[in-house]
């Protein structure tokens, strides 16, 4: 490590498919997360936090660009990043930063074999990665690739594997550092359909696991891996705290702005027969903290804020330029006291399962989707739609597990119109789109 400097580090942790109501923070009974827990104590928490696209690829376009996923062109998985598009680690590399990634990276195309060093956006001081790490590893062995595209292999559990990976990067980055850790825990290993705990962690929550209201009325394959789910959660807050650990023994902690969120959440094949690529609460609320320079001590954020606002913010915390390219907002002047906490709303694509967009709001859940195209094979392979349908309809407030499904039902027409309304003017705006969006005045719909 170099001097310090006056500019902060900034590392963000980026989990895949965990639940927002897996931390204490978020009144999980569970005790999985103290390291978090604590973190959220001393630093800000997003009360509200939704993933702007629900499905892996997607969100890290979105979260590497600052941008939608439909305009970045990954919408879906097996698509591949524009090398002209502007990336964060570019952004952050302008401004002298040394920049590393560990983990998924999921934006080359190349699944199994090495990223190029021309499609790992910009990532040139550290890499230890693959673009797909389901194919390269299983939960207790595998391998990433380092900077030359050679294997480097592991053979323990690979949250810790990646742990390592990034303090192996905070050994070798000079300050200011811009780093990502991205851990392919909790998600399901692919190729196995099961979720993996390490040894003996799912044993401690099998007996009397807590199961979230919005899982209990559904058939899935909830009751079977919910203790290996928590046990898989259990391991990554142990994680954080040895990266926290890291930052501490290299006295680089109080320097350094500290992100951590999911790109989805999961909803155990319950809706429907999916673990994700829906509009419900269990797919697109997401956990999110940070802390460090900035965000210590300060006032949570409860009103809903997409996880789009996550790059501006980051670029913000560091003082730098956030560029008009940037979908956006930093919620820094919220945090300081400087704007108020308004109630807002957040925007949300849906691809994969199907081409859908919806709207979340402090009390409602509208959610469309395209009657003709389907997300993987259906139509055209197109990222949109000129025709959507009213497919979900939540009150947040009287439902928030979302068994009631409203849509479609006349007595709830103008709420539907509102948000419709609502909904057309972010796709005006950020996909230059002006679809049909058509009501469904049919009674009852389906959950």
């Amino acid at each position: 490590m170099s001097d310090r400097v006056s500019q902060p580090n900034v590392l963000a942790v980026l989990t895949d498919q965990q639940r927002w109501d897996t931390l204490g923070l978020y009144n999980s009974p569970m005790d999985l997360t103290p390291t978090l827990d604590d973190l959220g104590q001393r630093g800000t928490v997003l009360e509200q936090a939704i993933t702007p696209q629900p499905a892996c690829v997607p969100f890290q376009a979105t979260f590497q660009t600052g941008m939608f996923a439909t305009e970045t062109g990954v919408w879906r998985g097996g698509l591949t990043l524009d090398e002209k598009i502007r990336t964060l680690p570019e952004r952050f590399a302008d401004a002298g930063y040394d920049v590393g990634f560990v983990g998924g990276w999921y934006l080359s195309g190349t699944f199994e074999d090495p990223v190029p060093e021309s499609q790992r956006g910009g990532y040139t001081d550290f890499w230890r990665a693959a673009d797909v790490p389901e194919f390269t590893s299983h939960p207790t062995e595998g391998y990433l690739y380092d900077e030359a595209g050679n294997e480097i292999t592991f053979d323990t559990y690979r949250t810790d594997a990646f742990t390592e990976f990034g303090i192996e990067a905070l050994d070798t980055l000079s300050e200011p550092f811009f780093l990502v850790v991205s851990y392919l825990e909790p998600h399901h290993q692919n190729d196995m359909w099961t979720f993996v705990a390490p040894e003996d962690y799912a044993e401690r929550y099998g007996s009397n696991p807590s199961v979230p209201s919005d899982l209990k009325p559904y058939p899935g394959d909830w009751y079977d891996e919910l203790p290996d789910y928590y046990g898989m959660v259990k391991r990554l807050d142990e994680a954080v705290d040895d990266l926290l650990t890291a930052l501490d023994n290299r006295g680089i902690r109080e320097n350094t702005v500290f992100a951590y969120t999911s790109d989805h959440g999961c909803h155990f094949r319950t809706r429907p027969g999916e673990y994700k690529r829906t509009a419900h609460e269990s797919a697109v609320r997401v956990p999110a903290i940070l802390s460090g320079p900035g965000f210590e001590n300060s006032n949570n954020i409860e009103n809903p804020r997409s996880i789009i606002d996550l790059p501006p913010t980051l670029l913000d915390a560091a003082g730098l330029q956030i560029d008009k390219e940037l979908h956006g907002n930093s919620i820094l002047p919220v945090v300081r006291g400087d704007e108020p906490d308004e109630n807002g709303d957040v925007f949300i694509q849906i691809s994969e399962s199907q081409i859908g967009r919806a709207i979340r709001t402090n009390r409602w859940k509208y959610a469309v989707a395209a009657p003709k195209t389907a997300g993987w094979r259906g139509g055209n392979g197109d990222p949109a739609s000129d025709t959507y349908v009213e497919r979900y309809l939540y009150d947040l407030w009287e439902d928030p597990a979302e068994h009631v499904n409203l849509a479609g039902r006349p007595n709830y027409r103008d709420v539907r119109t509102n948000l419709r309304d609502r909904l057309l003017e972010y796709l005006r705006e950020f996909e230059n789109a002006d679809p049909v969006i058509q009501h469904q005045d049919r009674g009852y719909s389906e959950s």
